[in-house]
């Protein structure tokens, strides 16, 4: 989620070109579907994964 955020900021902020967006995109998705895998593979969930910063706020 942290890259995903991260990248949001990039493309609004204009310093991608449309090649380089469509790239991070697919990059994105690839990204979501492993960690999805590895997921089920270590019957793990997103609480599981979930880091809590204390008063900062969660992480994930």
């Amino acid at each position: 989620k942290l890259l995903e955020r991260q990248a949001i900021r990039r493309v609004e902020g204009g310093t991608l070109s449309e090649q380089e967006i469509e790239r991070l995109g697919l990059t994105l998705m690839k990204l979501e579907n492993k960690m999805d895998e590895l997921k089920q593979h270590f019957q793990l969930t997103d609480d599981d994964l979930t880091i809590d910063l204390g008063p900062i706020g969660e992480l994930m």
